[in-house]
């Protein structure tokens, strides 16, 4: 297929403002987007062709990985086409006239009430989780909420008018989201998708027999040929109790000798294994 630059419509998760809207401003400027309510949204959306490519997040640097993400891209048949890295700024934030004193109530998204947590938890404030950091601050300004904040961006509470109580709010000022970029198979192919050699990144899913030493020869087909795992991780295999499958992120493309030959040398060793994508990896 031949490669694009822009998508015909991309789907996020939230409201604009939030940082998955970002993702999609970093990756392909100003685009036709949608915003759904929560990341199997965005995946049905993908799925059902109403978006050519969704914006999912996979890890951030201070709460670790997004692993509903990984089990709704291993329970649909999308692929990973990219990834981008975005900036993550928080603040707190509330109806204008509100001071932090007032504030009983702060909501937002789980992962970013995580990355604030050594601010949050210098007061005795009730915390709720929302679907989304940017919704969050919808929420307050459409039920015109005193007493409550939110943790969000700043960019996110300029658009809904909110005042911002306290800025800069994560626990790491280094704090950042990689984000992937998901379509169907063939359904869109970046103008600028990974190829052999440095740069390139290849995601797969492998599973294992619930036996002593089949993990290790299962990651000998890697390290026997020089194919560095920047990302190794288990998830549950909803298949068997107590069984697990494996996520790998390695350090080259799917079309490098390297990878094909350990790809072959890994499946006979396994119970499954699924190529996820093979992309360009994102400057951090």
């Amino acid at each position: 297929m031949t490669a694009v630059s822009s998508p015909a419509a991309v789907a996020f998760s939230g409201e604009p403002g939030s940082f998955a809207e970002d993702a999609v401003l970093a990756a392909f400027g100003e685009v036709p987007r949608v915003g759904v309510p929560g990341f199997p949204a965005v995946f049905e959306a993908v799925t059902a062709g109403t978006a050519t490519v969704g914006v999912v997040p996979i890890e951030n640097v201070v709460a670790g990985t997004i692993r509903e993400t990984l089990d709704l891209l291993l329970a649909h048949d999308l692929v990973i086409v990219g990834e981008v890295v975005v900036p993550v700024r928080l603040c707190l934030a509330a109806l204008p006239g509100q001071k932090i004193e007032d504030i009983e109530r702060v909501s937002s998204h789980v992962q970013a009430l995580e990355q604030a947590s050594d601010f949050l938890r210098s007061r005795p404030w009730t915390l709720v989780s929302t679907y989304n950091t940017a919704g969050a601050g919808k929420d307050i300004v459409q039920r015109a909420e005193r007493g409550s904040a939110a943790v969000l961006s700043p960019r996110a509470a300029a658009l809904f008018g909110l005042e911002i109580l306290a800025a800069d709010i994560a626990s790491d000022p280094e704090n950042r989201t990689r984000f992937w970029l998901v379509a169907r198979p063939g359904g869109f192919v970046p103008a600028d998708r990974g190829a052999a050699g440095a740069g390139s990144r290849t995601t797969v899913v492998f599973g294992v027999r619930n036996e002593p030493g089949t993990l290790l020869a299962a990651l000998h087909s890697f390290a026997d040929r020089g194919v560095n795992l920047s990302k190794l991780e288990s998830r549950p295999s909803r298949e068997r109790a107590w069984e697990y499958v494996f996520w790998a992120d390695l350090d080259r493309a799917i079309d490098d000798p390297a990878t094909t030959d350990a790809l072959a040398d890994l499946r006979p060793r396994t119970t499954l294994v699924r190529v996820l994508g093979s992309y360009r990896r994102a400057p951090d």
